[in-house]
């Protein structure tokens, strides 16, 4: 990875001392056309908008095809390890999601980036449960394309 490391955190101690802490942002990823293609074959849904090039480009108010707003939030995974490494767990979960929002879209080859703020870390049985606020943003963009509570369970 070039660029900032993530930040490093160890156990729920570690986890508690960034709490309201912005965590810094992803490397850029460009999305392609064959992505957006892949997410519409794994799950069946193809509108043209996504998928259908020539349509887009000619009838879209997007001005081409642009990602699925699932696509840009499926991309979290992916992306976290590069904001925030948590060490001192055996493993994590996807919990859930409090909140998720797609003000803009995400234009089939443009970049994105996702930045990322601890917001609450509560104990729970075997572990913590952790709420990050995700912000998802194409490059030059002037509003963020995805806006994400997500929850995960972190197992000690």
């Amino acid at each position: 990875m070039v660029g900032r490391m993530a930040t490093q955190v160890d156990g729920i101690d570690g986890l508690k001392e960034v709490v309201g802490q912005h965590l810094g942002y992803s490397q850029w990823v460009e999305i392609t056309q064959e992505m957006v293609n892949t997410f519409a074959e794994a799950t069946g849904d193809h509108q043209w908008i996504h998928v259908d090039v020539e349509r887009a480009n000619a009838e879209s108010p997007f001005g081409g095809p642009i990602a699925h707003g699932y696509l840009t939030l499926s991309l979290a995974p992916r992306l976290l390890p590069e904001v925030l490494t948590a060490t001192g767990f055996v493993m994590g979960v996807n919990y859930g999601c409090e909140k998720v929002r797609f003000p803009a879209p995400v234009p089939v080859g443009s970049k994105l980036r996702m930045g990322a703020t601890l917001s609450d870390v509560k104990v729970v049985t075997g572990g913590a449960q952790v709420t990050i606020d995700l912000t998802f943003e194409v490059e030059n963009a002037t509003k963020p394309s995805c806006a994400a509570a997500v929850v995960y369970r972190y197992f000690e």
